[in-house]
């Protein structure tokens, strides 16, 4: 009942994707099978009048028939199967997109939880790698719907065979052949059911083993990040021994796969078909000798018994498939079905001209998910409005995680961030996100134009991407590109667009921040790419280009945090120091005087 649940569910969602693809890939069932039969039916008419009356008339009318009949079917079930195959590229472009459209609903602190993570990246490899989920789905109704009709036909013809047969009565002979007959066909169904439930669990184990491979090899050998380093240190004994781990374990259980396959279910499929071909001659044969059935039946029966046995199979087969989907169907729904927990505000936030907005953080914690051990622990400060502050600190102390706070990415473990009096929770969540301009250090930008990759939209004002552009610094590389400001960054879609430096990629998204122009802007290592003298153009015009606007700069460079207002020291996710630079220095104990001195220490070490 559960798996029942959990399929007519998938059947509801993917129907939504492409409402006519089910319905079209019914008729095209309905008129693609019936194409089989009726030639069945037709061939066993045309031998029956040349072994009978041969009256010619009769027999050009029944070839007629046939090839006008053929060409129809042809031609619609044709028609029927490209609307139903457009259908079913609508049905996996719309499945994609919802996906997409998941991932950019939920909240952040979700996607980097690593057990969403996780669960994403199996929905994804499920079906890539093994074809498990929906889009197994898809192909086995796909197939159910051809079975269902096939035992449909099969039930006219068998109706029309009893009837004959019934005529002459059943003896001792017929009664045995009979029941021999529908005691294989239970056999071979028993038998698929029993061999399709262990291929089953052979290909759970080969698919298990995929995903392994998969993640311990996955481009490792290829990627163009990898390729340096294999050839300057002489990696390719050790990819070439990954390579070989991996096609041993693929080899393994292939081989146990294709062994399974030949045990359970094509050695006794081969003996049990062998089996119900012959009764299935016997017993029509026996009739025809008997003159109950027309000498064509021989044909028609045969064909259709066959046919019946083998779908017969196959809907318990399709079944049993199904239901052993069902843990994929699943975890693709469960990743659907993901809730998030921010709170999404409803206070609007005020539209101020003077930008007005005061921020504190009153004793903010913060545990990451799934961790007991606090990134930041009881922060307390306030911002000054228009004041360009510096975070600073060592690997880990925490400062990425307070910007994040900040920007709502997530909400603190324990505490408050209020602004302007209210708790930032209160207000609306995207106007909030709305405040801010950040250029963090994973910043990405798209294959699409230089101006929409500024304007972070399809539509820009063309002279303040130009602006924001030079302001960032990137002024002289933009007059050598062909389009300007439409020139295609990278060559994903576009064999004209150009490839862009990692300096030249933080002066755009630099430029993307400017060009929102938001309250807030935030900078976490926006120069770790630039050269010293483009670093040095951008501080000096640091204060033209942020103007009145609250800026944030986290940097390992202390001696780049000296055009900021305020200095915030964070150590191991506290603060530790707050205040300008001279104030900090003139402190020889404190973590700031240490960080100062250890790099202009190496600095006068270089210039020695």
């Amino acid at each position: 009942m559960h798996s029942l649940k959990v399929n007519l569910r998938m059947l509801k969602i993917l129907r939504s994707y492409s409402p006519g693809y089910y319905l079209l890939c019914a008729f095209t069932s309905l008129f693609g099978q019936l194409q089989f039969y009726y030639n069945l039916w037709i061939s066993a008419e045309i031998v029956t009048e040349l072994s009978n009356s041969r009256d010619v008339q009769k027999i050009w009318f029944l070839v007629a028939a046939a090839l006008c009949v053929n060409l129809l079917l042809k031609l619609f079930s044709a028609l029927l199967d490209y609307l139903s195959r457009k259908a079913h590229g609508l049905l996996l472009a719309n499945e994609k997109a919802a996906f997409t459209k998941k991932l950019l609903s939920l909240d952040y602190a979700k996607l980097e939880d690593p057990e969403i993570r996780n669960l994403r990246r199996k929905v994804e490899e499920n079906s890539y790698i093994n074809n498990y989920g929906s889009n197994y789905f898809i192909t086995h109704i796909r197939a159910l719907m051809d079975i269902l009709f096939n035992l449909a036909y099969s039930a006219f013809l068998f109706a029309e065979m009893i009837s004959y047969a019934a005529k002459n009565g059943f003896d001792a002979a017929a009664l045995l052949l009979g029941l021999s007959m529908c005691a294989a066909v239970a056999g071979r169904i028993i038998l698929s059911n029993y061999g399709a439930k262990k291929t089953g669990e052979a290909d759970k184990r080969l698919g298990d083993a995929m995903l392994e491979i998969n993640r311990y090899s996955r481009g490792f050998p290829t990627s163009n990040s990898m390729g340096k380093d294999v050839r300057i240190y002489r990696l390719a004994p050790i990819v070439e021994e990954l390579d070989r781990r991996a096609i041993d374990m693929q080899t393994k259980f292939f081989s146990e796969f294709w062994n399974t396959m030949f045990k359970y279910i094509d050695l006794p499929e081969s003996g049990v078909n062998f089996l119900i071909n012959t009764l299935s001659y016997l017993f029509t044969c026996y009739y025809c000798l008997a003159g109950v059935f027309p000498i064509g039946s021989v044909i028609k029966y045969v064909g259709y018994l066959n046919r019946f046995t083998g779908n017969a199979e196959l809907l318990f087969e399709n079944i049993f498939q199904l239901k052993y989907n069902t843990v994929f169907l699943e975890q693709y729904l469960e990743f659907f079905d993901i809730k998030n927990d921010m709170y999404q505000g409803s206070l609007s936030v005020e539209k101020r001209s003077d930008r007005k907005f005061d921020v504190e953080f009153k004793n903010v914690s913060f545990c990451y998910p799934g961790s007991d051990e606090f990134a930041i622990k009881n922060i307390n400060f306030k911002f000054r409005v228009g004041e360009k502050l510096a975070v600073v600190g060592m690997n880990g102390s925490g400062k990425t995680t307070l910007i994040k706070l900040l920007c709502r990415l997530y909400d603190p473990t324990e505490g408050e961030i209020v602004m302007n009096d209210f708790n930032i929770r209160k207000y609306d969540y995207r106007q909030y996100l709305d405040l801010y301009s950040v250029v963090f250090q994973d910043y990405n930008l798209l294959a699409f134009s230089l101006g929409q990759n500024v304007a972070a939209s399809p539509e820009f004002d063309k002279n303040r991407v130009k602006a924001t552009l030079c302001d960032a610094g990137f002024g002289e590389r933009l007059d050598t590109l062909p389009l300007g400001i439409e020139t295609p960054l990278y060559k994903n879609f576009d064999a004209d667009g150009v490839e862009i430096s990692g300096g030249e990629a933080q002066k755009i998204a630099l430029a993307r921040a400017l060009y929102r122009s938001s309250p807030f802007i935030i900078l976490d290592e926006p120069t770790a790419a630039l050269d010293p003298m483009a670093e040095a153009e951008i501080y000096s015009h640091f204060n033209d280009i942020v103007g009145g606007r609250t800026a944030i700069y986290i940097s390992h460079r202390l001696s780049s945090c000296r055009f900021c207002d305020r200095i915030l020291v964070l150590d191991r996710g506290e603060i530790v120091q707050y205040g300008t630079h001279e104030e900090l220095l003139s402190d020889e104990n404190g973590k700031y005087f240490e960080l100062w001195n250890a790099q202009a220490q190496y600095y006068n070490e270089k210039n020695t």
